[in-house]
């Protein structure tokens, strides 16, 4: 295989592997805002910002590396397809910088206006995680304008926060204690249902808005590679639900508290394993493969260079920043 060969489909992985971290990483912290209403004490709400406060800013890098690879490796495809989610990125974007000013002003404003941002960073995170949800169906159709692709669309819009409000949850049973950690595990049998009931209706309709996916799904042999994908993921989201009926996750015999992260995010790798198989060769479902619009080999290599500086430090400053701020959560400082 040449490097005119290759490089396009590296980068097609490389792009899938940065977005799939957005969703892992980010998707929590969203879930953890979505969730904010539902504290009962201030000082709870408190703990729930704090918990994600070292990590949710530097989460975002991965979505800046994702898009900026289909900018650069291929140029064409993201002037279509930003182009036609404009409305949506925009949107998402107006959410985030909401979120991001709530989270700055919530701690110093007076106690009367305290609500208000606290509000407001619920406000940020639905409205992010809503414009992710419809981009996503969106992209996953091929962008088409049919009404089952619309209806898709919205179908999604509403399960990625389900999703997201599962992976807050489960977050706040790894690093909260006490009644915010009880709390955060029945908030997670309430997400459950929510995540389970998108997936099924997701893979239900996804074959039947692309004639693609439906040949490459349920034509032999692809049926049985692609067999042992909802399978595990069923096995993980039914290991999960029992898990949440457990003593092992919570209080001083907590010592599993990490599985249920674990487990609901190896839901979205298996999720995204099979979309990525779903969707190859295309870097926009039937309309343009990877070799179509890549960038010049020259201009590939370059990139090349940069992301091999570049993705090692982002991960490198990922994983730094988990384990420095590992453990329980402390009192939200704004020093």
């Amino acid at each position: 295989m040449d490097l005119a060969t290759f490089l396009p489909i590296l980068f097609w992985l490389l792009m899938g592997v940065a977005m799939l971290a957005y969703v892992a990483l980010d998707g929590y912290d969203l879930g953890v805002g979505m969730l904010l209403p539902l504290a009962r004490r201030d000082e709870d709400r408190d703990n729930m910002v704090a918990s994600i406060g070292p990590f949710w800013d530097a989460n975002e890098t991965w979505l800046v590396l994702g898009v900026g690879l289909l900018l650069i490796a291929f140029p064409k495809a993201h002037g279509v397809i930003l182009g036609a989610l404009y409305v949506p990125v925009a949107l998402m974007l107006l959410g985030l910088i909401l979120r991001g000013v709530a989270f700055d002003f919530r701690v110093k404003a007076q106690a009367q206006h305290k609500p208000l941002w606290n509000r407001v960073f619920f406000a940020g995170s639905l409205l992010a995680a809503l414009s992710q949800g419809w981009m996503l169906g969106r992209y996953v159709t091929g962008l088409h304008d049919s009404p089952l692709a619309t209806g898709f669309a919205a179908l999604v819009a509403l399960a990625l926060p389900a999703t997201y409000v599962l992976l807050g949850a489960c977050w706040l049973i790894l690093k909260t204690e006490g009644a915010l950690q009880q709390r955060a595990v029945a908030w997670a049998k309430l997400a459950w249902p929510g995540m389970v009931i998108g997936m099924v209706l997701v893979s239900v309709v996804t074959p039947m808005v692309s004639d693609t996916v439906r040949e490459r799904w349920f034509s032999m042999p692809n049926l049985l590679a692609l067999l042992p994908v909802p399978l595990m993921t069923g096995m993980a989201l039914a290991a999960l639900r029992g898990l949440l009926n457990s003593h092992r996750i919570v209080g001083a015999a907590g010592k599993l508290c990490w599985v249920p992260l674990v487990l609901a995010l190896s839901v979205l790798v298996l999720g995204a394993f099979g979309m990525a198989y779903s969707l190859y060769p295309y870097v926009l479902l039937d309309r343009f493969t990877v070799w179509q619009v890549a960038s010049a080999t020259s201009s590939l290599e370059l990139i090349l260079a940069g992301t091999a500086v570049s993705l090692p430090a982002i991960i490198g400053y990922t994983v730094f920043v988990y384990r420095v701020f590992g453990g329980k959560t402390t009192a939200l400082s704004y020093g």
